[in-house]
């Protein structure tokens, strides 16, 4: 079954009427995903039993799980996500043509875009490129989502709250993209990379885990809208925004608000903060 946020996608410009034209990649890319139809999605068929083996470890069900796509299964969304992000920055088109030699002549596997302990990727992509990191985090992220999601449909269900406790994705490792403040208080971190999700505690940051509560912030954005904050750390200065469902009842997914909101990273970037999963906003030329 496709990824198909592309109804969710036009609910938030129909809200944002004004980031229509800026934000015209975010909806080319998630028409890629709608038209992304492998022959045989592969799903991991692990019992709750192996899962939670693995998360009382502490370990992703990624870092030991088989395959969860082929390079030839991603190879013409890989292509597509490259033709899309290269115009944000023409300088970089001789750094993706690199990086689409090197995949062509088998120079890099799937390991170059996966999420890996306290990085994206394992630094392949860069090297054979010259990328930055973000580009290649970015590229990645969107092109093994759909495989990613699928992959781990099946497992869902087996997490529960006391079985994960980590500021990263249980189901593939990834860093927390976007947060939501569900019905009964709790946050409720989202993974862009797989389309997973985790609650973890308000009063700690997931990336470093300082529970200092003068030390997590909220970052003004410059301009107020209600239910949406930028949620900072002082101490390693990791910023992650957050939706309160309770207030903004009528959001879509945890991506679509994120991408759908590029005034908050604007903002949470002119004060020196950092976020774990790039956005498209970021690789933009200034």
């Amino acid at each position: 079954m496709p990824l198909d946020l592309r109804g969710a996608w036009q609910d938030l410009l129909r809200r944002r009427p004004a980031f229509r034209e800026s934000l015209g990649v975010c909806g080319d890319l998630v028409e890629a995903w709608a038209l992304w139809t492998p022959e045989r999605p592969r799903r991991l068929d692990w019992s709750e039993a192996q899962c939670r083996a693995r998360w009382e470890r502490g370990i992703p069900l990624l870092a030991e799980a088989p395959t969860a796509a082929s390079p030839a299964e991603i190879e013409d969304l890989l292509g597509t996500v490259l033709e899309l992000l290269t115009p944000l920055d023409e300088s970089r088109a001789g750094a993706v043509q690199r990086l689409a030699e090197a995949w062509d002549r088998g120079g890099l596997g799937l390991v170059a875009f996966l999420p890996s302990k306290g990085r994206l990727g394992d630094g392949s992509a860069e090297r054979e490129s010259g990328l930055e990191p973000e580009f290649v985090g970015l590229a990645g992220c969107v092109a093994l989502r759909p495989a990613l999601e699928s992959y781990f449909a099946g497992v869902r269900d087996y997490r529960t709250d006391d079985t994960w406790s980590l500021g990263v994705c249980p189901y593939c490792g990834a860093p927390p993209a976007f947060a939501d403040i569900v019905e009964d208080g709790q946050r409720r971190l989202a993974c862009h990379h797989c389309g997973g999700g985790w609650t973890f505690p308000r009063v700690k940051c997931p990336f470093c885990g300082e529970t200092e509560s003068k030390r997590l912030v909220r970052l003004d954005p410059g301009e107020r809208e209600e239910g949406y904050a930028i949620a900072a750390c002082q101490a390693c200065r990791a910023y992650v925004k957050e939706l309160d469902r309770r207030t903004r009842w009528n959001g879509g997914p945890p991506l679509v608000e994120d991408w759908g909101s590029p005034h908050f990273d604007v903002a949470a970037r002119r004060q020196d903060y950092w976020r774990g999963v790039p956005v498209p906003v970021q690789l933009a030329r200034a």
